[in-house]
């Protein structure tokens, strides 16, 4: 599926927009077609109520944006090593094992014979840039790995996030966080 087409959009959306477009839909088919048609165009908004439904799925375990922020205001607040420690145990808890490591990545995730290489001790910068997605790269490449993570909860420049893109590098910020992070966070001061 194309990244900005209609559907697209709205799976990232929140669900009840595609299911207003749905009720809408089948609305102006009962209004506006002959009584024939009626039951036919209502059934036109099917699609969006499909949509609705993979959203709310999708979003039915997603953090509230008050706790996106609460996390990301916590998390600002720690110092690298409760940081990592944090990321340890909720990737442990996911079934990762997990290896500390210096150098481009901080972490090496391994699950089902899966290697994740891990960048995050630079999540308190204000904007990710390119040359830290680059060195996250190449270690990536000299490890063999199939994945890799980068954890920020800065803003993405242009280029950077372009780049993670083309090289499929996964992006966490204080979405993501929040949720992979639940139940482990300290209370906010």
């Amino acid at each position: 599926m194309a990244e900005n087409s209609l559907f697209a959009i709205l799976l990232r959306s929140r669900w009840w927009a595609s299911a207003a477009i749905a009720a809408l839909i089948a609305l102006l088919a009962w209004a506006l077609l002959p009584p024939d048609w009626k039951l036919a165009g209502a059934l036109m908004g099917m699609p969006f109520v499909v949509i609705a439904v993979l959203a709310g799925w999708r979003q039915r375990h997603a953090p509230s944006a008050a706790r996106v922020e609460q996390t990301g205001q916590v998390l600002r607040a720690l110092a690298w090593p409760a940081f990592a420690e944090l990321l340890e145990q909720a990737f442990r808890r996911d079934g990762h094992e997990v290896t500390r490591r210096d150098g481009a990545a901080d972490f090496v995730l391994e699950r089902k014979g899966r290697q994740m290489l891990v960048c995050a001790r630079r999540w308190k910068s204000a904007r990710a840039g390119l040359d830290t997605l680059r060195e996250l790269q190449s270690a990536r490449e000299a490890a063999g790995a199939a994945d890799a993570l980068y954890i920020g909860l800065g803003e993405f420049s242009e280029q950077a996030a372009a780049y993670a893109r083309a090289q499929r590098i996964a992006v966490w910020q204080a979405a993501e966080l929040a949720q992979a992070l639940r139940g482990l966070l300290p209370p906010a001061r």
